[in-house]
């Protein structure tokens, strides 16, 4: 319990800010967006410093009646598992500020209040404890996205957003129908309480429940085969899009799975174990081999993500700490590296103009700080030993190879593919000869954009060399959350 709103103070803050710009001229905006998002990650901070890591217990919990007729709560809170996430989407935040300073020249206002407005439907849904205030912020994600897709992307903008559009709101429909359904089932949306009550309900109503809910998660993640919305909206979304889509949008869903399926419809889950399992070894498989064949660097990293993101719903549904461990960690981990590539790739794309892997080549000579940084996120991409994405695979793999040891042999046959895609980019963009039309271009970073990767490769460093970072704060949370999916009354009480 804390008697200062912390919760709420990070939610919001980036919201009165995006009110702030809209008040100001186009100048104001990049420094008051600036502004906010530092504010908002130094508020966040005492959260990490503060949390106690041995409790799976609700932390710096707000609860305010908001409407008693559905017994709905205004509640904050965080454990384990949310709070990293509220972490790295204020970091992102930041972080798509500054790398949009000089991208964005249309309509300078209108996209920084957008990149806000996202900031605090992240931050409310990793922070809420009641299932009705996680679809109005799931709700809420949807809007500046489509914004900042429709309006500000490249030449398939409309179309890319339509399909963004159709596809989320698709899930949120059905996760919609799940939400009234629970609420005439239970009397309550409190997570805490759902937890304790649905456990209760016959397989058959969990199973509706569960395909409603994970339908809804699964565009989000995305899983395959509703996946296909990705790659366009990641090609056409300006690159602080594609960093907020691959940094945070897409652990929505795995958080939605996490939060929602597996504590409160345990039953369903262990039913839809192996299913789930598959689903997610084709992701890991198809999306590795489609990434191969892309000539757009923009597209290849987006199919990675899907291919990614298979490792971490392989690592949920394992339903044991290893996997699940697994999974969290590298939720955070693909948001920080994929984050990092699309960055990488908007900064050369301000220079160059193009996104054809066919027309970059020996980088090294001309930008051996992009290069090197490049290089350097490339190895931490395909799991380099020391990095962080390293410990996440590891965790999964053998998480999975103790219950499913078929499903673990084409996770490695993924991780095989995926260091291949990755490498084959890099030795396609910044090495052999140096093209033509690249010489007379100045292609190196600047300060400001050195600055703007320097976190993430801490983050990378840090997490890879110290781990127990990240598992000891999510430890006690993921224990919980093994027993209420075995079933285990206690353990939910």
């Amino acid at each position: 319990m804390t008697t200062y709103p912390i919760l709420t103070a990070t939610t919001f803050l980036p919201l009165l800010g995006a009110v702030a710009i809209l008040l100001f001229r186009d100048r104001l905006a990049r420094w008051i967006a600036l502004a906010t998002t530092l504010a908002t990650l130094a508020v966040s901070v005492p959260l990490y410093l503060r949390f106690d890591k041995t409790s799976s217990a609700l932390q710096f919990v707000e609860g305010v009646p908001w409407i008693p007729s559905w017994n709905v709560a205004y509640g904050m809170g965080v454990d384990g598992i949310s709070l990293p996430f509220i972490l790295l989407s204020a970091l992102v935040s930041v972080l798509c500020v500054s790398a949009s300073w000089t991208a964005i020249q249309l309509r300078v206002r209108d996209f920084y209040a957008a990149l806000l407005v996202s900031e605090t439907a992240m931050i409310g849904l990793f922070a809420c404890t009641n299932f009705f205030l996680f679809y109005v912020f799931w709700e809420l994600m949807i809007v500046p996205m489509f914004l900042i897709i429709g309006v500000w992307g490249s030449a398939g903008r409309v179309y890319a957003s339509v399909k963004f559009l159709l596809f989320t709101l698709a899930g949120s429909l059905l996760m919609l129908v799940g939400l009234i359904a629970l609420l005439h089932a239970s009397g309550t949306l409190e997570f805490q309480a759902l937890a304790q009550t649905t456990p209760r309900l016959s397989l058959e109503r969990q199973a509706w429940l569960f395909v409603a809910f994970s339908a809804a998660f699964a565009v989000k993640v995305p899983m395959f085969p509703v996946h296909t919305w990705l790659p366009d909206a990641h090609t056409e979304a300006p690159t602080a899009g594609s960093v907020i889509l691959a940094g945070i949008l897409l652990k929505m869903g795995g958080y939605g799975l996490l939060r929602i399926a597996l504590p409160i419809l345990p039953d369903a889950t262990r039913f839809f174990v192996k299913p789930m399992l598959g689903l997610s070894v084709v992701a890991i498989v198809y999306g590795a081999y489609v990434t191969l064949a892309q000539t757009d660097v923009k597209r290849l990293i987006a199919y990675s993500s899907i291919s990614h993101m298979g490792f971490v719903t392989l690592g949920i549904f394992t339903l044991n700490r290893s996997g699940l461990e697994g999974a969290v960690l590298q939720m955070l981990n693909h948001g920080i590296v994929t984050g990092a590539l699309f960055l990488c790739v908007g900064m050369i794309y301000e220079r160059t103009h193009t996104r054809e892997i066919a027309e970059y080549g020996g980088l090294f000579k001309v930008a051996p700080i992009y290069s090197t940084l490049l290089a350097f996120f490339c190895l931490a991409a395909v799991g380099f030993p020391g990095l962080n994405s390293f410990v996440g695979e590891f965790l999964i793999i053998s998480g999975v190879f103790t219950t499913w040891p078929w499903f673990g042999v084409l996770a490695v046959w993924g991780v095989a593919l995926g260091t291949a895609y990755i490498l084959w980019l890099y030795s396609r963009v910044a090495l052999g000869d140096l093209r033509p039309g690249l010489r007379a271009l100045r292609l190196d970073l600047n300060a400001r954009e050195v600055a703007t990767l320097v976190p993430l490769v801490v983050l990378a460093l840090v997490i890879g060399l110290y781990p127990e970072s990240v598992l000891g704060v999510l430890r006690a949370s993921v224990t919980q959350l093994i027993l209420a999916a075995s079933g285990d009354v206690a353990g939910r009480l």
